[in-house]
């Protein structure tokens, strides 16, 4: 007799999908046989609107292929982890609400023309992680122990919202960026890189960067630059934190930082453990006196323009601070956040260059170029160099070569040094331009500060005062500024009006707008 059993090979669908159950259309199940109670219901009492999968987050509703039919277009392989990976993504972000009943295993397996078996084993993976219920003649449902709902990603990157004008300091004009010519840099190192140089770097950085480095650094700032004892780093925010890690495994549990100065010394050196020393300054750097009474043996520095002050450490006080520094076998960290920027002179040079044994000297890309590329480096005395290195290593490997190989290319062609030159450019266009316009707007106003650098102090006549009261009406009237306080440990009388005034992302139209609507605003 003849079996009525055919090979299961024949029985593969158009797409080359197998019944599971091996069975021709004869041997098929009735719908009464294969279904359960459930699954026998009519439409109208198997989806009702509140339950069923047509109501809000159904499958049927929203077209099942719609969520699930890119996940059964997988390779054969693959299909059951896409289709489960989709059913799992919809219940987390909530397209499949909690107590969503999902089609039965047959009509889904209908709709996505895929095996009923395949979307079986989906329900029963996902029922056995949570994600689904299902009872013998209840159906599947979605469950209610998900509350995960779709990650959104925020940017916390700092902005002034809403302001009309923006004063605030510490950007550079990001619309300068070389594209073009760091476009070309790329292309270039693209195509000349070897191989090898994309595997983990020296994690002081690549010897052709460190080179190019050294040589701009002797060349423009006047260091004392050793290649070996360079340091690639994600910026000056880094080249702080490896500081006081070393600092702090050699015992040194406090530094002393400037008064007033940059609010992130204190977070970067706790986040290392080390406590910070505010120490006061005079009208020419860093008071050496209440330095020497502190105790401290590590101190950070803007000898170039002190951040925020604008003052250049007079020659007399930068030999003090070094002869401090010999005396008690300690370390001045030199921050040149902005060195090369200065419009009637010569920039002063670094104070490295006087002492590379006592000096740690560091600097980046941030207002030259973007802030964004977290590109810098930190030059440190022979005796820390080794400690360092380890501690690049062991936190991060080592920065991005390609970035690396980059930069290098950028500086050997000199479109660093022209980047230089366009900005400087700009930037004092822009500080005259403020400088101007203060006059114009707040008669008798004291400006210092102006030598160098990417902001400038103002000092306001006392009828401006008290100044908690300019900064209300300012920030009503849509102005972002910061006073001078803001950078002060020390309690500051706020009777005078002191701002620091950013200028260097705003174009010469802005400030002046800027400035007029900050004077309406706080007119006396």
């Amino acid at each position: 007799m003849t079996s009525s059993r055919t090979n299961p090979e024949e029985r593969a669908d158009p797409e080359g999908r197998i019944d599971p159950e091996g069975r021709t259309d004869s041997e098929e199940r009735t719908d009464s046989e294969e279904r359960t109670d459930s699954e026998e219901r009519t439409d109208s009492e198997e989806r009702t609107d509140s339950e069923g999968p047509a109501g809000p987050g159904g499958l049927a509703g929203s077209a099942a292929w719609e969520l699930l039919l890119p996940a059964v277009a997988a390779p054969a392989r693959a299909r059951g982890r896409s289709l489960q990976a989709a059913l799992r993504e919809a219940v987390r972000s909530g397209r499949l609400a909690p107590d969503t009943r999902l089609p039965s295993s047959r009509d889904l397996a209908a709709d996505l023309g895929v095996s009923r078996g395949l979307v079986t084993e989906a329900y029963e993976q996902l029922t056995a992680e949570g994600y689904l219920r299902s009872g013998r003649g209840a159906g599947t449902w979605v469950g209610g122990a998900v509350r995960a709902a779709r990650p959104r990603a925020r940017d916390l990157a700092p902005r002034s919202p809403g302001a009309r004008a923006d004063f605030v300091p510490g950007t550079p004009d990001l619309s300068l960026f070389p594209r073009a010519a760091w476009a070309a840099a790329q292309r270039g190192v693209l195509a000349e890189l070897p191989h090898e140089v994309l595997g983990y770097p020296d994690p002081r950085g690549l010897p052709r960067l460190r080179t190019a480095l050294a040589e701009l650094l002797a060349r423009r700032r006047g260091v004392v630059a050793d290649p070996e004892r360079l340091i690639v780093v994600s910026g000056v925010a880094q080249a702080m934190a490896l500081l006081g890690f070393v600092l702090h495994a050699r015992g040194t549990h406090t530094v002393g930082v400037e008064d007033p100065g940059s609010p992130q010394h204190d977070t970067l050196y706790a986040a290392a453990g080390v406590g910070t020393v505010p120490l006061p300054l005079d009208a020419e750097g860093l008071a050496i006196g209440p330095l020497r009474a502190s105790g401290v043996r590590a101190v950070v520095t803007t000898p170039a323009h002190q951040f925020p002050t604008g003052i250049a450490y007079s020659a007399e006080r930068r030999a003090q601070l070094l002869d401090w520094a010999r005396s008690v076998d300690g370390l001045l960290f030199e921050d040149d956040y902005d060195g090369d920027f200065r419009y009637d002179r010569a920039p002063v040079g670094a104070l490295q260059g006087l002492d590379p044994e006592h000096v740690a000297y560091t600097g980046s890309v941030s207002k030259s170029l973007a802030p964004g590329l977290r590109l810098g480096w930190l030059l440190v005395p022979e005796s820390l160099t080794d400690e360092v290195v380890e501690r690049k290593r062991t936190m991060d490997l080592g920065h991005p070569t390609l970035d690396q190989a980059l930069f290098a290319r950028f500086l050997e062609r000199g479109d660093y040094d022209r980047q230089l030159r366009r900005c400087q450019r700009a930037y004092r266009q822009r500080r005259d331009t403020l400088v101007v316009a203060l006059e114009e707007h707040f008669p008798g106003a004291r400006v210092t500060g102006i030598a160098a650098g990417l902001h400038v102090i103002a000092e306001l006549p006392a009828k401006y005062g008290p100044q908690e009261d300019f900064l209300e009406r300012a920030t009503r009237a849509g102005v972002a500024v910061r006073p001078l306080t803001d950078y002060s440990h020390a309690r500051v009388d706020d009777a005078v009006v002191r701002l620091v005034l950013g200028y260097a992302h705003l174009s010469p139209g802005r400030i002046r707008a800027g400035i007029r609507l900050m004077a309406d605003a706080v007119r006396p």
